[in-house]
Order: structure tokens, then sequence, then C-alpha cells
């Protein structure tokens, strides 16, 4: 079943679940909105953001972002879409709370993004307003911005944040400066409130749908089961243009009394330091964050003792670093977990006291979603969190199964304790002389191997084979690990032989996105460029 939203967004849905997510309590009719007003009465001087010397109170974020609000629903009508392109600022809470509350779309959009994907994504969205920085990290947005709008027959109006606006573009202060509406519209819990574009590795990108309520029972399973408690406070270094990153940073301190520390780049050191000045109790990011958290709390001498969680997702997490972590930051629990921007914390990890196995070995239980594994292996979600669908309806024909589960795209299998492994991406299956081999299971493997750094490993075609098995790795300093040392160390675990990797190439590093993922398309790629690999 589908229904059609204000801004003519089509979305799925199923009446029976919707149902049960609000009996259950994890839907509600209050928004994000309503709850930032609850919130600013009952503590107006609570600080949500922590921003380099900017801290950001309720009632502060409250004022600025109803002003903002007034300003855009003055202009555009409910349901349409307004853009960021920002750093972890404050701003972008700003940006994202005042599309809320004037009934609009948020689409967070990556700042290391270039022309060719804004360009789609801007055009793709119909987006009415894009927000960027003047420059970042040497970049020039506000000059990208000017070539990419010529491009577009229906540009956005460009508002620069921090830096000096183009002819044709605006200033953050003028924008915040206009008239705006006498009264902001009333807003569904049912309606689309933020569309965001995955990464784009697996096709063109696809907009993903969100409402206040799939967000809201989100935030609200992560409070249940992240020994979350009022006061506590989240370091933020993964985007906020990614699922995670926006939801610590502008959902979690609102819905849970927590505080949010912005980083706008990783710097493990700098990280160690924000954390025992501001107090740090939780941190969620993948697996380069956690290693150099690590590495740097070490060369500190800190355990970090405020630290209470860990999560660690985004694939291609090796058990053996979650246990190091584990023992250094002893009071601190940390696990895996499973997810995606589909179905945002599918597994919510290993928690408990006794867990310590199961989250470094699994990728933790399934929260408030069904979890099943289909036939061929597939993993299948469906829960409260679950997006509502694509930008484009078409883009759900392969997406759902006729149960409305979501099709992950991973495989896995669940234990007989409840919890989920992840075994790697279907399509990352290397099938050789007809035997499948999950490359996660082997990359864990080898992950403690004393000459490896960073190990991925793909699949590339093989004349005879049907594939071959090729392990890219980043080694470590003086090492040369080659096909020979990683056979004797699989031997020693008792691995079968057909699932070693038959070919090995040495890189500086592994390709990832922003928020940590390794990339195997464009190792494939980049291997396939270069022709025979070395055995």
């Amino acid at each position: 079943m589908r229904r059609t939203l204000p801004g003519g967004w089509s979305v799925r849905r199923d009446d029976a679940l919707a149902e049960r997510a609000y009996a259950q309590g994890w839907w509600a009719r209050e928004t994000l909105g309503e709850a930032l007003r609850r919130a600013a009465a009952a503590d107006p001087e609570r600080v949500l953001l922590v921003d380099g010397d900017v801290r950001v109170t309720a009632a502060g974020l409250l004022a600025e972002a109803e002003r903002l609000a007034r300003v855009l629903a003055l202009h555009h009508p409910v349901g349409s879409v307004i853009s960021f392109m920002l750093p972890n600022w404050h701003e972008a809470a700003t940006v994202y709370l005042a599309a809320t509350l004037a009934g609009l779309v948020a689409n967070p959009v990556l700042p290391s993004l270039r022309d060719h994907d804004l360009r789609f994504i801007l055009a793709d969205a119909r987006s009415r307003l894009v927000v960027i920085p003047g420059t970042f990290r040497g970049h020039d947005y506000a000059a990208m911005l000017a070539r990419v709008c010529a491009d577009l027959p229906d540009a956005p109006e460009v508002v620069v944040v921090r830096g000096t606006a183009q002819p044709g573009q605006s200033g953050w202060e003028q924008v915040i400066a206009r008239d705006g509406a006498e009264a902001l519209p009333a807003v569904d819990a049912d309606a689309v409130r933020m569309v965001m574009y995955t990464s784009g590795t697996t096709g063109r990108p696809k907009g993903v749908l969100h409402t206040h309520n799939t967000i809201g029972a989100l935030i609200r399973q992560i409070g249940r089961h992240w020994l979350v408690e009022p006061g506590d406070r989240f370091l933020v270094p993964s985007p906020v243009s990614h699922i995670g990153g926006s939801i610590y940073a502008f959902e979690m301190p609102v819905m849970l009394g927590t505080t949010a520390v912005l980083m706008d780049g990783w710097d493990p050191a700098l990280a160690v330091e924000l954390m025992e000045r501001e107090g740090v109790t939780h941190m969620a990011g993948a697996t380069p964050f956690l290693q150099g958290l690590l590495s740097a709390a070490r060369a500190a001498g800190t355990r970090l003792d405020r630290l209470k969680v860990f999560i660690c997702g985004g694939a291609s997490v090796p058990p053996a670093l979650v246990r190091e972590a584990a023992g250094w930051f002893a009071g601190a629990r940390v696990s895996r977990v499973y997810g995606s921007t589909e179905v945002p914390v599918t597994t919510v990890g290993a928690l408990g006291a006794d867990d310590a196995d199961s989250a470094a070995t699994t990728d933790g239980r399934p929260g408030i979603a069904a979890v099943r594994i289909a036939p061929d292996g597939e993993i299948l979600a469906q829960g409260p969190q679950m997006m509502a669908g694509y930008a484009h309806a078409e883009d759900e024909a392969a997406a759902f199964d006729t149960e409305g589960f979501y099709r992950t795209g991973d495989q896995g299998e669940l234990r007989a304790d409840g919890c989920l492994v992840v075994t790697g991406r279907i399509k990352d299956l290397i099938i050789r002389n007809g035997e499948n081999i999950a490359p996660k299971e082997i990359e864990d493997l080898l992950a403690d191997h004393p000459a490896i750094a960073e190990i991925a490993i793909v699949g590339l075609p093989h004349p005879r084979t049907g594939e071959r098995a090729v392990a890219v790795i980043v080694p470590r300093a003086g090492a040369t690990p080659d096909v020979a040392a990683l056979a004797e160390h699989l031997a020693a675990r008792g691995v079968a032989k057909f699932k070693y990797p038959e070919a090995v190439e040495l890189w500086d590093g592994l390709p990832r996105n922003d928020a940590g993922k390794v990339l195997k398309t464009a190792i494939r790629d980049r291997l396939k460029a270069a022709g025979a690999v070395s055995g």
C-alpha cells in the first residue's frame, strides 16, 4: 500500500505495522520540533551542542531554528526539500531543526562530494535551498555551487555559512534576518522529514525517505539499549550527513537529554582531549575511529574512565580490535552493531555484562527490528525504524520481499543466542571452483596478523576457476606479507584451503567513504584497471 504525502512524496504504508508501532510506543504523535520546544521549556540553559568554543543551549537552538523556520515557511511549501552540505558545525543543527519545524524535508549532503554527485542530488531531490560553507579544507564550496547551479534548470537558492557568498548567493546572516511567516504549520509525525542519499557504490544514489516516526523509533531504541541517561555526552566525529552522525548530533540531544560534542574532522589525539575535557560517555563510529581512538588513548596514557559505550559498525570490524579496545577502556562496553540508512541500527550490539565474546565476534542482537535470513543467506529486516521508501518508487522493486522485509544485500546467519553474524555482502561472495567464500570471514581471521594493518578481500574474474580471491593489504611498517604468510596464518587456525587468498596487493591505504566504510567497488575497479595482479 502506498500513501502520498505533502510535497508529492509517495511512501510505503503498512497499516498493521504502523498500528503496532504506535501501540508499542515506538511511534508517537510528537515531532522532533515539538520535543525541542518541550526541552527548551523544561531546561532552557541545558547545553545540547558543543562546537569548539560555541555551546548551544536548548533555548538558543529553539530560537535560531524557529527564526529560520519562519523564513523557510514563508517561501517554501510544506514537503519541499532543504539541503545542507555542512561539516559537523552547529549551524547544521539549526538548518535541520528549522526544516523540521517548517514541515520541510531535510536533505543532508556529504561535504566530500563534488560537482557530479552534488548536481545529481540537488536535481533528484528537487532541492529549493542549499546551505554550504564558504570554504572548508581548502575547497571553495561557493564556487562549486555556482558551477553546479549554472547547469540546473531549477537551481536552489545557495546560502553560505562562515564564508563569503558569490554573486547570486546569500549569506547566512542575511537569510536569518529576513521576514518570516507569522505562524508555522502543524506537522504530521508520519510525514517525510528527511531524504538521505546512499553512497551509490552499487549504482546511482538512491534517496532514502525517513519520517518523524521512523527516526523517532530509532532514537527510542537507542535510549533503551545503549545505556543512555540524561546528561550523557556523545562525541560526534562521524559526518552529520550520514545517518549515524545526524542522529547523535540532531536527535538524541533533544529526545534523550544528551549533549553532542562535534568534531568537523577526525583527529584521534584531539578526540581524546575532547573526551577527557567534556566528559564524553558515548561514541560510535566505524573501525578506523575505534582504531585511532585506542592508539591515541594509549599514547596519552588514559583509559577514558568516563566512557561507557563505544558502538562500532560500518562492516569489517575485526573481533581482535573489539577485544583489545574493551580491555583498554576497562569501564566501557565495546560492541559491534549492524544497520543501514534504510534500516538504521538493525542490531543494537551485545552490551550485557557477560556479552564480551558476542560483542566481538557477532554484530549483536536485533533491537526493535525483526531479522530473518533468506534461503540464499541474505539478511532481511523490518521494523519501526525502517525507511518509508525511496524517493523513486521504482527503486523499491527489488528492495523488499513479498512480506515487506528490506533486502539488505548482506549475507549472514542468526546464532542460537539470537545474535546476528554478518559474513559479507552477497555481491562480495567469491565463488571459486563452485565453493562460496565469504571475504569478511577471512578478513576477520587475518586482521590480527602481525604484518597486517588493514585488509580487504575481493573477487576478480578468472577464466579457469570463475573467480580468484585477492587480498589488498595495508602492511605494518617494514612488513611485506605475501600469499604464503597468509596461508600459514590461516592454516594455523584450521581454515579450509579453498578459502585462502590467491594473490596479495600491498597498498598505502584502503579507499573509504566518510563514514569509514571500505569501498570494495573502488578496490575492484583499481585492480581491474591495473591488469594482472601479483600472486
